[in-house]
Formats: C-alpha cells, structure tokens, sequence
C-alpha cells in the first residue's frame, strides 16, 4: 500500500472537526494520473495530494473522480505539512504561511472550481437542510453576524462519489469572500472553521488550524 498522511484541515477551536486530507509525499510512487485517481477513490478523502517536488510545493490533487487544478483545503493542509512558502498548482502559484496556529494560502477566485453559492435567511434554515440529489455543486451559507463577518455555511458537492456533505471547503470560501468583498469568519459542517481575507489585486487568503492525523 502507497505511504499516506492524513490532516485534518480549518480545525475548530478545540481542535476537533476539520476536513480529513490524504497526501503521498512521494509523488514518484505513483507517476501515472490514472493510478492516481484510482488510489484517491480507493481512500475515499474529499481530495487527496500527490506531492511531486516537496522542495518546491509542486502537487497534483484528485477527488474520487476527478483531478482538481485547485482546492483550498488541500493546498492549506500540504502547505503546513511540507512548511514551504508556496504551493505550485495547475492552476498557479499559491502563497503560503504560517501565523500562529493558522496555515494560510492565497489564490485567485477563479482558480476555483464552480460553486453554486447559495444564500439562507438564518442559520438554523442552512441546519436544516437536508443532502440534495447529485447534481449543483451547492455552497449554503448564512449570516450569524453580518457586523462582525460571521458565516454559518455547508457545502454539498454533489458528485455523487460518496461524499455527500464536504466538511470544510476553501475553495468556496474563498469565491464568497471574493463576491462579499470582506473578511469572513465561516463555521462550516459539523464545527469547522476557515478565516478568509480579500487582498489587493484579486487575491484572497484563507486560513485554518491543520492537525496531522497520522
């Protein structure tokens, strides 16, 4: 069996909750995209990294179905576990740091896949929905605290690969932050928490606690 980590990335508080993230640190096992794909399906993570160049941050990311150019979770997760200033991706060049307890990344909305980012009018409304059929990738969120930043939010990939709810999602926390124009402080599924921040030039931040499983 190929080696794997497994994090858990944008953490709560407490350290508990988080979105598990596989990542083989030695890409060179498994060069080919199709086996690959095959071993991120067979680990069954909403994403899974395959490190390429650990020095330089080059990494290739999957679903169980698809490859991503992007994702948030996975880059903010490898970026602490390798501690290197920058990830290079398909999709560009990922600043990376370290605050505190806080892994931070910073990329382009438009690196992201398509979400459909859907508004609620309160949080107990996001609560009490229920999984949607396949189909909308669908980000719900809802303001706890307009003032203050404060998001209630859950994503639903919708793939229909297994992963019926997505625990934390940097991606799409990053195309609200980017629609709202403001910081955010998002509570996403179970008790996740992601930290975002527009910066100047169409950049945005996001950030999160990284816990290393295993």
């Amino acid at each position: 069996m190929t080696d794997y980590d497994i994090l858990r990335v944008f953490c709560g508080p407490d350290g508990g909750h988080g979105n598990e993230l596989g990542v083989v640190r030695d890409g060179s096992v498994l060069p080919e995209r199709s086996d690959r794909q095959e071993l991120a399906a067979k680990l069954g993570f909403s994403e899974t990294v395959f490190v390429d160049d650990p020095e330089r941050g080059v990494i290739d990311i999957y679903t169980p179905t698809l490859r991503l150019p992007f994702a948030g979770h996975p880059c903010v997760g490898t970026a602490w576990l390798l501690d290197v200033p920058e990830l290079v991706t398909p999709a560009g060049v990922v600043g990376a740091r370290l605050d505190g307890e806080f892994s931070w990344i910073e990329a382009r909305a438009e690196w992201a896949p398509p979400r459909t980012l859907r508004q609620y009018g309160s949080p107990a409304e996001v609560d009490a929905l229920d999984v949607p059929p396949p189909g909308e990738w669908i980000y719900a969120w809802a303001w706890q605290d307009e003032a203050a930043g404060r998001i209630r939010a859950r994503a639903f990939p919708g793939r229909g690969d297994g992963i019926d709810e997505d625990e934390a999602t940097g991606a799409a926390a990053i195309l609200l932050t980017d629609r709202l124009g403001r910081a955010l402080n998002i509570t996403q599924g179970k008790g996740s928490q992601l930290l975002t921040a527009p910066q100047p030039h169409g950049w945005v931040e996001v950030g999160g606690r990284v816990y290393l499983e295993r």
